[in-house]
């Protein structure tokens, strides 16, 4: 599914630091994929392209979602911070021509999460967290958890990241309280 220029396309999209950082996410969730028996391949384009929505420079994220046709919902619209997972799954879709709807679903909710995300899904998600260039409170827990149990992972993540938001004051995507509370859900129904 990668072809040789996705890389040059990529770098030149995005930028090097935070291309570097999408290779150290492929990586990552190449090493979830075979802990957990996911899909190895698709984990590796998914991570590889996670981020090709974060385009570089003053480029106008809402105009060019006008142009691929995204209509945005009004969370996402005002959080510039998410615009770029929504609009990664319509580039990756449309200028790197994945066509697997697995793979453009884990683009797209790689920073909200959502209700049932499957294996995948997961797997990007907390790749994207704990790739080894991400240095934060907590992350060495999530690591861990990583390699333990991804549901009890996103969880933890998902409640540090609410009470992020929460202290400052941020708006919370429906998408992230959905997640956690399936989560949870499921978790105690095991």
């Amino acid at each position: 599914m990668i072809k040789d220029w996705f890389y040059k396309k990529l770098k030149e999209d995005i930028g090097i630091k935070r291309y570097e950082h999408s290779l150290r996410v492929m990586e990552t969730s190449i090493e979830l994929a075979k802990r957990y028996n996911s899909s190895i391949e698709k984990a590796a384009v998914a991570g590889l392209l996670h981020d090709c929505g974060k385009l570089k420079g003053e480029t106008n994220l809402l105009k060019v979602c006008s142009d691929f046709g995204i209509i945005l919902d009004g969370m996402t619209k005002i959080n510039s911070e998410l615009i770029h997972s929504v609009l990664g799954a319509a580039i990756a879709e449309k200028e790197y021509g994945i066509k697997d709807e697995e793979v453009l679903k884990a683009i797209k909710y790689h920073t909200t999460g959502r209700e049932n995300m499957s294996l995948l899904e997961k797997i990007v998600y907390i790749a994207d967290l704990i790739e080894p260039g991400r240095s934060f409170e907590g992350v060495d827990k999530l690591r861990k958890l990583a390699l333990e149990d991804l549901d009890r992972c996103l969880i933890y993540s998902l409640d540090n990241t609410l009470k992020f938001l929460i202290e400052n004051k941020k708006i919370i995507h429906i998408d992230s309280i959905k997640a956690r509370n399936y989560l949870l859900i499921q978790t105690t129904m095991e």
